[in-house]
């Protein structure tokens, strides 16, 4: 089987400034994500590594480009699955860790729970052995400049990145194999100017994030209180289910998410046969995949660029 990877960079009203560097970080994260199934590595390793870079970019908001919470602080939200056995892990509300896809990880590889919150998510990374950052030390000057924005002139949390610079959304990956075996994985700093203590959908095993080997795997991004309302990482591998290919799954499935709820959102998918569904209602959301020697990318509506590699 041709193993495939198909990451994601957010979606929302990305401003012109801000698209080559958009472009330029899902190119990079395919290339470091496809490497890892080229050597013959698994998808979840692919899709770790794709996150990983996406969060150390300042373009992203994931990591060191989280987005701010109304005291200025950093709080990410991750999750990653596999389709083979359904296993998952998730973190939520996280401060001060580098990589929280990989603590991520770490809660569905070693210990019994789907999901950590908060303080006791960093209790965990600490008894791991994962570095405490300086706390402040994944503050950046953009995500500064776009809460200072937000507290002088508002903005609507409804739609990502509207009126707020810098807030657009989340990076994900999904990925195939050469083994046949599906994977995916979100990360996120979530909404600018958000209440401390906010969790996303992307902590939400089906609503950010979901894989089956059966069926499909994917990876949302957008407004994420109603991506959780509609679930909508299962809705879209339950169309596939149900007999719609990963296109029209994610395409049907995000239109009636936006129809029923008035908010927008995008998502990348992958079904079992390595077929991929790549849509988004919002403004924009920056994506590419590569399969062999070719990669896709774009950030506009109906845009598809193809480059041999």
């Amino acid at each position: 089987m041709s193993p495939i990877l198909i990451v994601h960079g957010g979606a929302g009203s990305i401003p012109d400034s801000r698209v080559s560097e958009k472009i330029i970080g899902v190119k990079k994260s395919v290339e470091i994500g496809y490497e890892v199934l080229k050597n013959g590595g698994s998808a979840l390793d692919a899709v770790e590594a794709a996150v990983r870079f996406m969060e150390d970019d300042e373009s992203f908001n994931a990591g060191y480009g989280s987005v701010l919470n109304l005291d200025g602080e950093v709080e990410m939200d991750a999750s990653i699955m596999v389709g083979s056995n359904l296993k998952a892990g998730a973190v939520t509300v996280v401060k001060d860790v580098k990589h929280p896809i990989s603590l991520a990880r770490m809660v569905m590889e070693k210990t019994p729970h789907l999901l950590l919150a908060g303080a006791g998510a960093n209790k965990f990374a600490k008894e791991q052995g994962v570095p405490a950052l300086t706390p402040g030390s994944l503050v950046s000057p953009s995500a500064e400049m776009a809460l200072q924005h937000f507290k002088k002139k508002g903005g609507d949390l409804t739609e990502i990145g509207h009126k707020n610079p810098g807030d657009v959304g989340t990076v994900g990956a999904v990925a195939l194999d050469s083994n046949g075996n599906l994977a995916a994985a979100t990360s996120t700093g979530g909404i600018n100017g958000k209440m401390v203590g906010r969790s996303s959908d992307t902590c939400i095993i089906g609503s950010g994030t979901y894989a089956d080997d059966d069926f499909g795997a994917v990876s949302t991004t957008g407004h994420g209180e109603t991506i959780a309302k509609f679930c909508l990482a299962h809705t879209i591998v339950k169309e596939i289910e149900y007999g719609k290919t990963a296109q029209e799954a994610t395409e049907e499935s995000l239109k009636k998410m936006t129809a029923r709820l008035n908010n927008t959102a995008g998502a990348i998918t992958l079904s079992k046969d390595g077929h991929p569904g790549i849509y988004f209602t919002s403004k924009r959301m920056a994506w590419a995949y590569q399969q062999g020697n070719t990669l896709n990318y774009g950030i506009d509506p109906n845009e598809n660029n193809t480059e041999n590699i």
